[in-house]
C-alpha cells in the first residue's frame, strides 16, 4: 500500500511540473502571437513593402569598396550579384555589368520610422467640450479675436505655413511681420495665415479652443476658426526694406492704369515708399516710373521675361531711383503672389495613378511645389516627412494610395514598386549635383549645407560609391518597367520653367491659365532654397569618383536614347 501511495505521489509531482511547463509555454506563445500581430499592423500602416531592384554597374568599379549602412535615416545600398539586362554595348566587353541591390529594404525602414514618429507626434484633437484658452499677453502685437475661417474664400491668404510641433503665436506673428502683413491668424493649433484685412465673420471666443502645438496655454484657433493677432511694426524700417528684391528694368506696358490695379503719384517717390504702399495693398510687384508707383502682378501684358538694360532706367537702382519715359523699375515686395496659392485635394478619386519619381536630391520637392501651385491640387508622398508638411505639403499626411492627390512623390524603384503606377513623371538631375544635394540634406536638412568637416570625412567617399549606383539604377528601372513616362531634366525645368511646367501639367491632364503659370514663375523658389553658410568652392569629387559616375552617365544616356527619349543634357557629359 505504501509503495503504491509513493508511486502516486511521484506521478502527481511530475504532472504538476508538466502542467506548470505547459502553462508557461502557452503564455509565451500567446505573447509572441500578440507581438507579431502588432508588428503586422504597424507594417500595414507604414505603406506596404517593396521588392528588390537591380542596377547595372561596370566592372571598372570592382575595386571600389561598398559602404555599409551607417544610419537608419540615410542607409546605403548593398551589393547584389547575378542578373542580366540592359548591358552597355559601347563599353569594352571586359567590363561586364554587375548588379547592385536596391535601397528598397532601407526605404521600408525609413517609412516605418517616419510612421512611428508621425504617430507619436500627433496629439488628440481638441474636443467641443474643451475649455476656452485665454490668450496670453506675452506675445508681440494685440489679440483681435476669434473669426470664422472659410478655406474657399480665405481673407488671410497672403502667406501660409504650418508647424505640427513648434507653432507659437510669436512665431506666426514674426513670420507675418517679415512679409509686411498687418495680421496673423492661427488655426488648428499648427497653421499660420497672414494678411492685411480682417475676416468678415466673427465667432464665439470659446470656439477658438485649440492649444498651440509649441506653447501651452496659448490659443491657436480651432476647427475652421482663426485666432487673429495684430502684428507689431518692426523697430527699424530697414528690416522691411531687406525683403524688397530688385527684379530689373523692363519696358512699361502701353496703358499702365489698365495693367496695374493700384497706383500712387507722389513727389520725391522712393523705392521704400512704393514698396510699402504696394505691400499694404497686398501686391507682389512694385513698379516705379518717374514719380509714379504702380502695384500689381506679372500678367500677359507684363510677364517680366525680357528685361532691358539698366541704363534705360537711369542706371543702378537705389533708394530714389526713377525710371524715365517708356521704361520702369520693378521690385518684388515681401508680399506673396496669392493667385496660385489655393490648393486642395481632388474631389473624386483619380482614375490614373501618377508617380513623381526621382533620385533623392534631384529636385522632387521643388517640382512638387511647382505642380501644386500650377494645378491647385496637393501632391502625395510614398513617405511621411513632417518638415515638408510644415512647409505646406498637406498631401504628406494623406495615404499615398488614396488617389486624392494629383501625383505621388517616390524614390522607389524595382518592378513591383513601379508597375503599381499607371504613369510617371521621371525627374532626372545631374548626378554630381544630386549627390551633393542629398549629402547636404543628410547632414543639414532640406535647406542647409553640410560643413567642411562632413565633406572631408570618410562618409563622403562611401556615400558617393554607394549612392552613385542608385542614381543610375533608379532611371534604368523606370525606363524598363514604367508604363507611360514623361522624362523631365531638372536643368531644363530650371532654365525653361513655363514651357516645361506646361508640359508636366498637360501630362497630368489639368488645364491651367497663363496668369496662374506666371504666378508660379513669380513664386518659383517657394520656401525651398538652401540657406545658411554655403560650402566653399572646392572639388569634392576625386578622379576615382568621377570615373565611376561618368560610366553611369554613359549607361543612362544610352538607355534614354534607346527608348527614344532625349539624351542627358550636355552638362552631364563626363568632366
Amino acid at each position: 500500500m505504501a509503495k503504491a501511495f509513493f508511486r502516486l505521489q511521484k506521478f502527481l509531482r511530475r504532472t504538476q511540473f508538466l502542467l506548470f511547463f505547459l502553462t508557461a509555454a502557452y503564455l509565451m506563445a500567446g505573447s509572441l502571437l500578440l507581438l507579431q500581430r502588432t508588428r503586422l499592423v504597424i507594417q500595414q500602416g507604414s505603406r506596404g513593402t517593396s521588392a528588390n531592384q537591380a542596377l547595372p554597374v561596370l566592372d571598372g568599379m570592382a575595386g571600389v569598396g561598398m559602404a555599409e549602412p551607417r544610419t537608419l535615416q540615410n542607409p546605403s545600398p548593398r551589393l547584389l550579384v547575378a542578373m542580366e539586362a540592359m548591358r552597355e554595348p559601347a563599353l569594352d566587353q571586359r567590363h561586364g555589368p554587375r548588379w547592385l541591390v536596391s535601397r528598397n529594404s532601407e526605404l521600408r525602414q525609413l517609412r516605418r520610422r517616419w510612421f512611428h514618429r508621425f504617430i507619436s507626434d500627433q496629439e488628440p484633437m481638441q474636443t467641443a467640450g474643451f475649455k476656452a484658452i485665454k490668450p496670453t499677453a506675452e506675445h508681440k502685437g494685440t489679440y483681435v479675436g476669434c473669426f470664422s475661417d472659410d478655406s474657399r474664400e480665405r481673407t488671410l491668404k497672403g502667406a501660409v505655413f504650418y508647424d505640427l510641433r513648434k507653432m507659437t503665436v510669436s512665431h506666426c506673428q514674426e513670420a507675418c511681420a517679415e512679409r509686411a502683413y498687418s495680421y496673423a491668424g492661427l488655426a488648428y493649433g499648427a497653421e499660420c495665415y497672414c494678411g492685411n484685412t480682417l475676416p468678415a465673420t466673427t465667432a464665439k471666443a470659446e470656439e477658438c479652443n485649440s492649444e498651440c502645438k509649441g506653447e501651452k496655454g496659448s490659443v491657436c484657433g480651432g476647427v475652421s476658426r482663426l485666432s487673429v493677432y495684430s502684428v507689431e511694426e518692426p523697430r527699424a524700417a530697414a528690416r522691411r526694406r531687406r525683403n524688397v528684391i530688385y527684379r530689373g528694368c523692363f519696358r512699361a506696358p502701353e496703358n499702365l492704369t489698365d495693367t496695374f490695379p493700384a497706383s500712387l503719384i507722389q513727389p520725391n517717390l522712393t523705392v521704400e515708399m512704393c514698396s510699402e504702399f504696394c505691400s499694404k495693398k497686398e501686391f507682389p510687384l512694385a513698379v516705379l516710373r518717374g514719380q509714379e508707383c504702380y502695384c500689381g502682378f506679372p500678367t500677359r501684358r507684363f510677364p517680366l521675361r525680357q528685361g532691358a538694360e539698366g541704363l534705360l532706367c537711369g542706371g543702378t537702382p537705389n533708394a530714389s531711383a526713377a525710371a524715365p519715359g517708356k521704361y520702369c523699375l520693378v521690385y518684388q515686395t515681401p508680399v506673396q503672389d496669392t493667385r496660385c496659392t489655393d490648393r486642395k485635394f481632388l474631389t473624386t478619386k483619380s482614375k490614373v495613378f501618377v508617380a513623381l519619381s526621382s533620385f533623392p536630391g534631384a529636385g522632387n520637392t521643388w517640382a512638387r511645389h511647382l505642380i501644386e501651385h500650377a494645378t491647385g491640387y496637393y501632391t502625395g508622398s510614398y513617405y511621411f516627412d513632417g518638415a515638408l508638411y510644415n512647409k505646406g505639403f498637406k498631401g504628406e499626411k494623406d495615404h499615398w494610395r488614396s488617389r486624392r492627390t494629383i501625383c505621388v512623390k517616390t524614390h522607389e524603384s524595382g518592378k513591383t514598386e513601379i508597375e503599381m503606377f499607371d504613369s510617371a513623371i521621371l525627374l532626372i538631375r545631374n548626378p554630381y549635383k544630386s549627390l551633393m544635394a542629398e549629402f547636404n540634406r543628410k547632414y543639414a536638412g532640406h535647406l542647409g549645407y553640410a560643413t567642411d568637416r562632413n565633406w572631408k570625412s570618410k562618409e563622403w567617399p562611401d556615400f558617393v560609391t554607394s549612392y552613385a549606383s542608385w542614381w543610375a539604377s533608379h532611371v534604368l528601372d523606370w525606363l524598363k518597367y514604367g508604363k507611360r513616362l514623361l522624362v523631365i531634366h531638372y536643368e531644363d525645368l530650371k532654365q525653361n520653367l513655363i514651357p516645361k511646367l506646361r508640359e508636366m501639367v498637360e501630362f497630368l491632364n489639368v488645364t491651367v491659365t497663363e496668369d496662374r503659370l506666371l504666378c508660379v514663375e513669380n513664386n518659383r523658389d517657394g520656401n525651398f532654397k538652401r540657406s545658411g553658410t554655403k560650402q566653399k568652392d572646392f572639388e569634392p569629387f576625386t578622379q576615382e569618383m568621377k570615373d565611376l559616375i561618368n560610366r553611369y552617365i554613359l549607361t543612362v544616356d544610352e538607355a534614354l536614347r534607346g527608348r527614344n527619349f532625349t539624351g542627358l543634357p550636355r552638362e552631364y557629359v563626363p568632366r
